[in-house]
């Protein structure tokens, strides 16, 4: 599956395709959509759903993949995709059926999450919320305010997981940019339980989101190492990452890219 979203977000190319933190998080867009994730396609707002929220919304086309897979919408839709009047914008968008907020703003998703998280749990419904953040838009400071607030509350069905692949949408690194590490010790210190894996190794996806909350009466935080540009060669090794099937579309190297994902085991 996580193959499947890789391949299909390529073949989507639509005008602002983020390519890099597309492949990067479909491992773990998979195990969520397809394992994880208590939800009904037939019926987006059902009460005791699970919230997923896509805070780096311009990664949003594995997204979308798993979406129309699961039968939110219909695949056709994906055709449409950023056409005029379609629902399927190059930033996730509550016109979508199931997209429960719009992102684009960087750095605004913890926040966002932290007051649903509170509002499940007051209103004592059995949902959790589910956040992908990116690594870059943890350089925001909204991120950390949202992240004091849901250490204050000890909002332990909140899960925030990182897409660590350790560059922003050009070839400069997060440590360049404004470093993030020590990570994990950060969210600790903000009062999260922390836990870090592979973010490409599906068993170890599978058994952090199993065993949540990391901690009882506490938020979680999985930082999910990853490489940004997975499982095409000259992404992950050239650092184009931003735009490259979009704006700068060259059918050549799309085709070069799906080649190689549908070769790979």
């Amino acid at each position: 599956k996580a193959r499947f979203l890789r391949i299909n977000s390529l073949a989507l190319n639509n005008r602002t395709l983020h390519a890099g933190g597309a492949l990067s998080s479909a491992d773990i867009l998979a195990v969520l959509f397809y394992d994880v994730l208590r939800l009904d396609p037939k019926n987006p707002l059902w009460p005791n759903r699970d919230i997923f929220i896509n805070s780096r919304g311009h990664a949003c086309e594995p997204l979308y993949v798993a979406m129309a897979d699961l039968g939110f919408f219909p695949w056709q839709d994906l055709e449409q995709i950023e056409d005029f009047g379609c629902h399927l914008h190059g930033l996730s968008a509550t016109t979508t059926p199931g997209i429960e907020v719009a992102m684009g703003s960087l750095g605004t998703g913890i926040s966002i999450a932290t007051g649903m998280a509170l509002g499940l749990r007051t209103q004592q419904r059995p949902g959790r919320i589910f956040l992908l953040s990116g690594d870059g838009e943890l350089q925001e400071g909204l991120s950390w305010e949202g992240a004091l607030c849901a250490g204050k509350y000890g909002l332990d069905n909140l899960a925030v997981i990182v897409d660590r692949n350790k560059y922003q949408s050009t070839d400069r690194g997060t440590e360049m940019v404004m470093p993030l590490e020590p990570l994990a010790d950060k969210f600790t210190a903000f009062g999260f339980a922390v836990r870090r894996i592979d973010g490409h190794d599906i068993g170890q996806i599978l058994d952090a989101c199993a065993t949540l909350p990391v901690e009882s009466g506490r938020p979680s935080c999985i930082i999910a190492d990853t490489v940004k540009g997975k499982g095409v060669s000259f992404l992950e090794s050239e650092h184009i990452h931003c735009g490259r099937f979009g704006r700068d579309y060259d059918p050549k190297i799309l085709d070069l890219a799906i080649a190689e994902l549908e070769g790979s085991s």
